[in-house]
């Protein structure tokens, strides 16, 4: 998808329905997962841009998984974790805070990782007070990043 082609409302609402069927789960978190095609994404922002995002759930182990469901595996590494408290619609702002002036006055760089947001007890979905954890992949300055 991309921000312009916005589906993770549609992506949510075929996932939910099946969560019951989900063996093996380690908690009642939800992820939601962006795959970003490389960091060029981010310094030339373009909102057609496509990348992947998926709608997940950490499990134990992947056996007696039924075959509908694909399996995920997020590589190793430092993440800087922010708490979001907000509507889904005011992300935007405080994710680009986080881009443009944290991790710029830290000692870390942005890796080229997954990105997640972690939704538990306190998600309320579109309610103003709801909070969910942005995880987002760092490297120490200097270090050599992933390879995609």
């Amino acid at each position: 998808m991309s921000l312009v082609e916005n589906r993770t409302r549609e992506l949510w609402q075929s996932f939910m329905p099946q969560l019951g069927q989900v063996p093996n789960r380690m908690s009642a978190e939800l992820y939601a997962v962006d795959i970003y095609p490389d960091l060029a994404y981010f310094r030339a922002f373009d909102p057609n841009r496509r990348f992947i995002k998926w709608a997940a759930v950490p499990v134990q182990s992947w056996e007696d998984m039924p075959g509908k469901f694909d399996k995920l595996v997020l590589p190793e590494g430092l993440y800087a974790v922010f708490r979001y408290r907000g509507t889904p619609a005011d992300v935007a702002p405080f994710y680009r805070r986080i881009l443009e002036e944290r991790l710029i006055s830290s000692t870390y760089q942005l890796d080229n990782r997954p990105h997640l947001a972690v939704m538990g007890a306190a998600y309320k979905g579109n309610h103003p007070e709801s909070e969910e954890d942005l995880w987002i992949p760092v490297r120490p300055h200097g270090e050599q990043g992933t390879i995609s």
